[in-house]
C-alpha cells in the first residue's frame, strides 16, 4: 500500500508541476530554443578563426614583402659601395691626369730629348689603363650636342655654322664616369 502511495504522490507532484507551467509554454520555450539556435549556427566560431587566419597570413605576407624589400635595397647598396669604393682614390687622381696632359702638350713643343717624351707617355698611359680598368671612362664631348648630365658650361662662343649652335666646341677641362655615375663633369665651351 506504501508502493501505491508513492505512485500517487509522484504523479499528485507531476500533475501539479504540469498545472504550474501550461504545455503550450513548454512547446514555445522548446521553439524560442531551436529558433535561437538556428540563428547561431555551428559555424560561427569557425568564421572568427578564418577572419584571424586571413588576417595573420596578410600581416605575414605583408611582413615578408617589406623584408624582401629590405635585403633588395641593401644588396643594392652593398653593391653600390663596392663598385665606387675607389671613387675618392680616383677623384683625387684626375688632376694628375691634367697635369700629365700639360706637361705632354709642353714637351712636345720643346726640343727636349726623345727619352723625356717617352717616359711621360708610359707613365701617362698606365696611369689612364688603370683608370680604365677600374671603370673611369673619358666623357666624349667635342661635337656633341650640350648634355648637362654630363658637361658644364664654362663659357659661349657666337658660331656662324647653324650646325654648331648648342653643341659642344672645345673643352676646358675633361669629364669622366665611373660605371654609370658622373665623377667629373665635362667643363666645356658651346656654340651660340
Amino acid at each position: 500500500m506504501k508502493k501505491k502511495h508513492t505512485e500517487h504522490k509522484v504523479e499528485e507532484q507531476q500533475a501539479a508541476a504540469a498545472s504550474e507551467v501550461p504545455q503550450e509554454e513548454v512547446e514555445e520555450v522548446q521553439e524560442e530554443a531551436a529558433a535561437q539556435a538556428e540563428e547561431q549556427p555551428a559555424e560561427a566560431p569557425a568564421d572568427d578563426l578564418q577572419d584571424k587566419l586571413a588576417e595573420a597570413n596578410d600581416r605575414y605576407l605583408r611582413l615578408a614583402a617589406e623584408f624582401d624589400n629590405y635585403r633588395r635595397r641593401s644588396a643594392k647598396e652593398r653593391m653600390d659601395l663596392i663598385s665606387l669604393a675607389n671613387e675618392n682614390l680616383v677623384k683625387d687622381m684626375l688632376p694628375i691626369i691634367d697635369d700629365f696632359e700639360r706637361a705632354l702638350a709642353a714637351i712636345k713643343d720643346s726640343d727636349d730629348t726623345d727619352s723625356a717624351k717617352e717616359g711621360v707617355e708610359l707613365i701617362y698611359n698606365k696611369l689612364v689603363a688603370f683608370l680604365k680598368k677600374n671603370g673611369v671612362k673619358e666623357i666624349e664631348a667635342v661635337g656633341k650636342d650640350f648634355d648637362t648630365d654630363f658637361h658644364e658650361a664654362v663659357a659661349q662662343f657666337p658660331v656662324e655654322d647653324k650646325d654648331k649652335k648648342n653643341k659642344v666646341i672645345d673643352v676646358t677641362q675633361k669629364g669622366y664616369t665611373m660605371g654609370e655615375k658622373v665623377i667629373r663633369y665635362a667643363k666645356v665651351v658651346i656654340g651660340i
